[in-house]
């Protein structure tokens, strides 16, 4: 095992906000300049779809709407909606809207839970989203020369190539590591001196185990920022990943579905919320059951649309994220979202009582005694569904501090949530550690 240099700068944060000269013409725009250039990439969009994919022809004629009716930004609300279903109706190809041959690229989500999404891109897109990430790796702090270790599955999966991508285009050096191995990829953080890493939360925890295991301090290692995504993650996971490394864990966002990573990032001198890239996606929130537009600050599903997208153009996309729309700040050409602290398809439905998994962090965290290691565990018991946290807790946890610490979490989620849970406080590493997205929710009920 190679050893750590000795010397580590006071600080290893990365520092103050860019200078206006280093953003790009993008950012740079003002408000009205961006609403003309969403409004003549939407028009051209509309039409794109129409002409091109019978599914979104089909919709429209359904609904009684033509892209000629879009005349001002707010016209989009009388279009349709797209779904993840539309995508699996449709599979394996329908929803492109070129030719096969046109297609420089295809990938696709696991398919866990029926058909997978099958997302395609021309020449053309795959630069749009290498600018797209690498504006969102300069946003985080990343610079030309820097060294990324991007940690984010290779393969059908967006998060890695999307990653590679864009830090090339930004200059930076690529440390293409991958899932997995994750003995390995702390020896080569330790001898290949990266100052990003760019991985899933749940991974980036699973490495800062890894370091304590080898005996390697990870405040001493050369990692000045995290890219964290692919995932929904809390501010408490902030501090315990930023007080651990000494580094900036910032919040990166996309979906296969509207192009993969980059669609959105949180700045690093702000941490304040997700920039959204407006000029190549539109945002809006909606009621997840009126299905009406929300106004800026109001919490909803943010539902996307591509501007600039040539393979496969998504309208009105339902992502399930739950989050807000407020005004931007380091780039306050952009709006920003809130950090997305859950799905509506991840949210737990318990003797009728919402929660989420990410409510459940937020108490972990708190408690003293317990590391960040935990899975929720649904069973039934005759008729009554239960819920079940599973924590770790940490090494030098004392034994008579989990009885303890497990109580303080049956009582949290009962003052919080007003429901009853159980808790168990379980020996350290003996839960399934991520390798990529984390399986927080383990369901063990039969189906009624």
């Amino acid at each position: 095992m190679s050893v750590m240099h000795n010397e580590v700068p006071a600080s290893k944060r990365l520092g103050p906000a860019p200078a206006e000269a280093e953003l790009t013409p993008a950012e740079r725009m003002s408000a009205d300049e961006l609403r003309a250039v969403q409004l003549d990439r939407l028009k051209w969009t509309l039409r794109h779809a129409y002409a091109n994919v019978p599914c979104y022809r089909e919709k429209f004629d359904e609904a009684g709407v033509h892209p000629d009716d879009c005349r001002d930004l707010a016209d989009l609300a009388k279009f349709p909606f797209t779904t993840k279903e539309d995508l699996r109706r449709n599979y394996p190809f329908g929803m492109f809207a070129v030719p096969q041959e046109e297609l420089r690229r295809v990938h696709a989500s696991s398919g866990t839970t029926g058909k997978p999404t099958v997302v395609g891109y021309t020449g053309e897109d795959i630069d749009t989203w290498a600018t797209v990430m690498a504006r969102s790796i300069h946003a985080a702090g990343g610079r030309p020369g820097h060294k990324v270790h991007v940690a984010y599955g290779y393969g059908l999966f967006t998060g890695g190539l999307g990653a590679h991508y864009g830090a090339e285009k930004l200059g930076c050096t690529v440390i293409p590591a991958s899932g997995g191995m994750t003995a390995r990829q702390v020896q080569l953080i330790t001898d290949f001196r990266p100052e990003i890493i760019m991985v899933t939360p749940s991974y980036m925890l699973t490495l800062l185990d890894e370091f304590e295991r080898q005996g390697v301090d990870p405040r001493r290692s050369s990692l000045r920022t995290g890219i964290f995504g692919a995932e929904p993650w809390t501010e408490h996971m902030r501090a315990e990943i930023e007080a651990r490394f000494d580094l900036d864990a910032v919040d990166i966002y996309g979906l296969s579905e509207v192009i993969g990573p980059g669609v959105a990032q949180e700045c690093v001198e702000t941490k304040d919320g997700l920039h959204i890239w407006e000029d190549h996606f539109y945002p809006e929130i909606i009621d997840p059951v009126e299905e009406t537009v929300l106004g800026e600050g109001e919490t909803g599903e943010v539902v996307f649309t591509s501007l600039t997208k040539q393979a496969m153009p998504v309208i009105r996309y339902r992502t399930r994220d739950l989050t807000a729309l407020r005004p931007g700040t380091a780039r306050p050409a952009f709006r920003r979202m809130d950090k997305v602290t859950g799905r509506g398809d991840d949210m737990i439905i318990l003797r009728g009582v919402n929660i989420f998994p990410t409510q459940i962090e937020e108490i972990v965290l708190a408690t003293a005694g317990l590391s960040p290691h935990f899975q929720i565990h649904l069973t039934r018991s005759g008729h009554a569904d239960q819920l079940t946290v599973l924590v770790e807790a940490r090494t030098d946890t004392p034994s008579g501090r989990r009885a303890t610490a497990a109580a303080e979490i049956v009582q949290r989620v009962k003052d919080g949530a007003g429901l009853t849970v159980g808790a168990e406080i379980v020996d350290p590493g003996s839960l399934e550690r991520s390798v990529g997205k984390l399986r927080r929710v383990l369901d063990h009920r039969p189906p009624r």
